[in-house]
């Protein structure tokens, strides 16, 4: 058994799982699955698409690469290719709209994962608590700030306000609900850093403007990798500790080694995010109900479980 893959119009088209006769490929529903940037995440995002659909459909990929207008583009394209269903990660709460109430209108079944859409034609959502990833992490920082730090630190804050402010503050304020448990901490600033090349900037900025910060949230997985590199480049490990977002076998090595700047970080689970957007995808199509809401959880990862961090460095590695 074997998959097909082609590009067309900037977008792969994968008959998965199976010999890619026209008589077969005509049997199976066309889904549409739309990533916005290509990163760790979004790559198991694309894996757990790919398992979701073999044998099941035929999988149109595009990457909107945080373009509204490449993304109506993708939404439009794989309409007119046939899709009775698209599953997207909408770059924009409103912005997104317009494009997919089209595909809406035409029949198209419409699966949100990751991010929120301003609209109710979405027949389900899949994704991780934005809120649980900040707590995640947080709930780490308070118990390190208690035993390390006397209980008080000096926060500086790597947000993505500028891309997605909604989903940035869920998981900034999550983070600093769960670290203020017990402890005394001061915010003393806050800038976007969500790419890792400009978040090593904006860290070391941070650091260079407010020598008191000794403790570093970042809310993404390019900030946590930034804010790291800063760390360790303006020589302040063991007087700077990171906390962060998502997980990727980079991430985890940072967790293993031993200059001991990334204390946590609260992983997602794309693979399993691919796989049940498909699943309710296809059960729209077929006409069964689904769940308007599916919550796949957080997955906290503490330098001091070195298990736990060797068996999420195994599965990442299984999604190259």
């Amino acid at each position: 058994m074997t998959r097909t893959f082609k590009h067309i119009a900037g977008a792969a088209i994968i008959a998965a799982g199976m010999m890619a006769t026209s008589a077969i490929a005509a049997e199976l529903p066309t889904i549409g699955g739309i990533v916005f940037q290509q990163d760790q995440y979004f790559r198991g995002i694309q894996l757990g698409l790919q398992a979701g659909a073999k044998d099941h459909a035929i999988l149109l990929q595009g990457n909107s690469e945080s373009k509204a207008e490449k993304e109506a583009t993708l939404v439009d394209t794989f309409v007119a290719r046939g899709a009775k269903a698209i599953v997207i990660a909408p770059i924009s709460a409103k912005a997104s709209v317009k494009a997919l109430q089209r595909a809406n209108d035409k029949g198209v079944k419409i699966v949100l994962y990751g991010t929120h859409m301003d609209a109710d034609f979405p027949v389900a959502f899949i994704g991780t608590s934005d809120s649980d990833i900040g707590m995640g992490s947080g709930k780490i920082a308070a118990k390190f700030i208690k035993d390390k730090l006397g209980g008080k630190a000096n926060l500086g804050i790597l947000a993505f306000r500028s891309q997605l402010a909604e989903q940035s503050d869920a998981r900034t304020n999550g983070f600093l609900a769960a670290a203020k448990e017990g402890t005394t901490i001061t915010t003393v600033a806050q800038q976007d850093g969500f790419l890792a090349e400009k978040a090593v900037a904006v860290a070391s900025d941070l650091m260079t403007a407010h020598p008191e910060i000794n403790v570093i949230y970042a809310a993404n997985e390019g900030g946590t990798v930034g804010a790291v590199q800063a760390v360790r480049r303006a020589g302040k490990q063991g007087k700077v500790f990171v906390f962060g977002t998502d997980g990727s076998e980079q991430l985890a090595n940072f967790l293993l080694d031993p200059d001991g700047v990334l204390i946590a970080t609260t992983a997602q689970q794309p693979v399993e995010v691919g796989k049940d957007a498909i699943q309710t995808a296809l059960q729209a199509i077929d006409g069964k109900p689904v769940d308007k809401q599916v919550l796949v959880p957080a997955l906290p990862l503490a330098r001091d479980d070195k298990a736990g961090i060797e068996a999420f460095l195994a599965s990442a590695k299984s999604v190259q």
